[in-house]
């Protein structure tokens, strides 16, 4: 396994479409809003999609340069859209919010983490 992303731009490329995602949820268009009610997360909850967000582009970024910290942000990112995977499956919201945001970042990420480091 690789420590260090290769190639590079493929991680840089992921933090920047995270940074992109994170920055529209500071003030969530319609579809990310119907998204989130439509798996039920609270309101009151949806800053810490922010930060989650915003944490894993910084350790994407630092990743590129510091070995194993893209890995590790990466793999959390996977993790992150399976789980919201599962939740548009439990609360059976999977409309083109699903197909197109949800399983859209999870292959992505997951490509990134595949191509990146094994």
């Amino acid at each position: 396994m690789i420590l260090l992303p290769e190639p590079w731009w493929l991680t840089a490329l992921l933090a920047i479409v995270v940074l992109s995602d994170a920055a529209m949820s500071i003030r969530p268009p319609k579809f990310i809003r119907d998204c989130l009610n439509g798996v039920g997360f609270p309101r009151e909850w949806w800053w810490t999609l922010l930060v989650i967000k915003l944490l894993a582009v910084a350790g994407l970024a630092v990743g590129l340069w510091v070995p194993g910290i893209a890995f590790a942000a990466n793999v959390g990112i996977v993790c992150y859209f399976v789980a919201a995977a599962y939740s548009h499956i439990r609360a059976r919201f999977t409309g083109s919010e699903f197909w197109l945001n949800c399983l859209g970042m999870l292959a992505l990420s997951t490509v990134v983490l595949l191509v990146s480091y094994l």
